[in-house]
């Protein structure tokens, strides 16, 4: 046997989707409007990074000429490597949305056929039973926000009232998720929990992909800031995904950083928590250390959509998709003979495109490892095909959706 590490750079999109234009998205490209900023100075930012975009391992993967594929150019100020050391590709999203669990979902081998529920984008975004029934389970006296926001503006306006009067912030977006802020000492870590908990139960009959714990510090505006004890209460997928397939055949899913919640601790051997890129490139190092043939390391860096996609920040996108170039060679160096490598993404979160949200896009797959074939795997069909592949390479049975490109 092997082992396989699938590693997700969390809206990390190239572009090109054929139906980006039913979601108000037709020429958004993460990756392509990234390196077009980047070449034209407008990615420099004092002591961060300067310059063009430099993804040298990436793009000796294959990753600049996947995006040409993808997208149809090359991304800009990025230089064409002559030679490629892996099998690269994209995928095209067959899921309906452009969401997190719908994404990685997919990757598994569980494209997302039905629709999720969402709520409306103008005026109050949640039902008057639905907040009237949360507040009287919870045993809270109303709460803040009520609207489509952004996470770390909606604290910064309501976080002082939410201290005062202990009433959560709970807010929404273009995805299928109810979220809910509050401080982690005035309100409590461990009542946002069952806050949530509750608010997941009285939500289901809405479809709701996700309820999400935003916790944060801070005494003023100016202070407040987000911690790194997120937690995502998701609803379970439709059917067995490939963790569930793994798990069946007695193999370990090692879930590092959100992957856990994000299928509903569904087909999950052990879980590791860790705070931002850095850590969670540590944390899926160690995995490696330990991971036994047959298993599957499976982790989402989350720091490219949540701290730099939705905030728009094209500078801070670009350092932290260098900073995780530049530590691959530690990845190359734990491979043993049989490993297989797949990067990828669960859709895209451009930083130049207009409003926070998640943009409808094509995404990378870089896959490689001891022995492995340099090649051109062209567009998939769907994201379900790297689920596949995982499978075939795991030697498990395949599942229903997707196709190896082994």
């Amino acid at each position: 046997m092997a082992r396989a590490f699938l590693f997700v750079l969390d809206s990390f999109g190239v572009g090109g989707a054929p139906d980006a234009g039913a979601y108000g998205d037709e020429g958004a490209n993460t990756l392509g409007h990234i390196a077009e900023f980047c070449a034209a100075g407008a990615g420099d930012r004092d002591g961060l990074r300067s310059g063009p975009l430099q993804l040298p391992n990436m793009s000796a993967l294959g990753l600049v000429h996947l995006a040409k594929a993808a997208s149809g150019r090359f991304p800009m100020g990025m230089p064409v490597p002559e030679k490629v050391y892996a099998t690269f590709g994209s995928a095209s999203e067959v899921s309906r949305g452009k969401d997190t669990p719908s994404g990685h979902w997919e990757i598994a081998g569980t494209p997302v056929t039905f629709d999720w529920g969402y709520f409306p984008a103008e005026g109050e975004a949640f039902p008057p039973q639905l907040v009237e029934a949360l507040c009287r389970a919870a045993d809270v006296s109303g709460i803040l926000g009520n609207c489509h926001a952004s996470g770390t503006d909606i604290i910064a306006r309501h976080g002082e009232e939410h201290i005062r009067t202990g009433k959560p912030i709970c807010y929404t977006s273009s995805d299928s998720v109810f979220q809910v802020a509050a401080h982690e000492t005035h309100f409590g870590l461990d009542r946002l929990m069952t806050f949530c908990t509750i608010a997941r139960a009285l939500l289901d009959p809405y479809n709701i992909g996700r309820v999400i714990a935003r916790p944060f510090v801070g005494e003023t505006a100016s202070k407040f800031q987000r911690t790194g004890n997120r937690r995502d209460f998701s609803v379970p997928p439709p059917e067995p995904t490939l963790l569930d397939r793994l798990i069946k055949e007695g193999r370990k899913v090692h879930a590092i950083g959100k992957i856990g919640d994000i299928f509903a601790h569904k087909g999950i051997s052990r879980v590791v928590k860790a705070n931002g890129n850095e850590a969670l490139m540590d944390a899926s190092l160690a995995a490696m250390d330990i991971a036994e043939d047959g298993d599957l390391v499976f982790t989402n860096f989350v720091d490219f959509d949540m701290v730099y996609g939705h905030r728009r920040d094209v500078a801070g996108y670009a350092a932290a998709l260098e900073a995780f170039d530049s530590r691959l060679p530690e990845v190359g160096g734990k491979l043993k003979p049989g490993d297989l490598v797949i990067l990828t993404a669960d859709h895209g979160c451009d930083p130049t495109w207009r409003g926070t949200d998640h943009t409808r896009e094509r995404v990378p797959i870089i896959a490689y490892g001891p022995g492995l074939l340099s090649r051109d795997i062209g567009i998939r069909a769907t994201y379900a095909d790297i689920g596949e592949t995982i499978a075939r390479h795991l030697r498990i049975p395949p599942g229903a959706h997707g196709r190896s490109f082994l």
